[in-house]
């Protein structure tokens, strides 16, 4: 099974120090252990450079330079297919921001939701269910 990776997981995963690194690394090698692979859409990239590089989310920040070759290696990996929003994509995360009633704050989340849902992901690696449960497409695998 493809899983779709949320930036929350990504970070748990890359970054020691956070609160729930160890179940998400637990996570991740049993799923690979189990064959399963992982999509992953270049914002969850773009956001996660911004977010572990950024000083007032994270206590040990990396460089830019560290930041991208741990993108880089995700984008990379044999396990990993990428998959990209498309103009049905775009039509589809413009019509759930308008029948979910989503503010500015969803914008990532539902352009990653509709990107995975027309890759034909259906279960999502992602601490933040209630982001991603109004869409009535996922499973969530929750780690910490």
């Amino acid at each position: 099974m493809t899983h779709g990776i949320d930036t929350d997981f990504l970070v748990a995963v890359e970054i020691r120090d956070h609160p729930s690194h160890r179940q998400a690394d637990h996570l991740l090698k049993g799923l690979l252990a189990g064959g399963h692979d992982f999509a992953v859409a270049p914002q969850t990239l773009a956001e996660f450079i911004h977010i572990v590089t950024d000083p007032k989310r994270m206590p040990h920040p990396l460089t830019m330079g560290e930041a991208v070759s741990r993108a880089e290696h995700w984008w990379q990996a044999a396990e990993v297919r990428r998959v990209f929003p498309d103009g049905e994509c775009v039509t589809d995360f413009l019509g759930w921001l308008v029948r979910h009633r989503l503010g500015r704050k969803r914008l990532l989340d539902t352009l990653l939701a509709a990107t995975y849902q027309r890759a034909g992901i259906r279960c999502l690696l992602s601490n933040n269910e209630k982001d991603f449960r109004v869409f009535g497409c996922f499973e969530i695998v929750a780690f910490g």
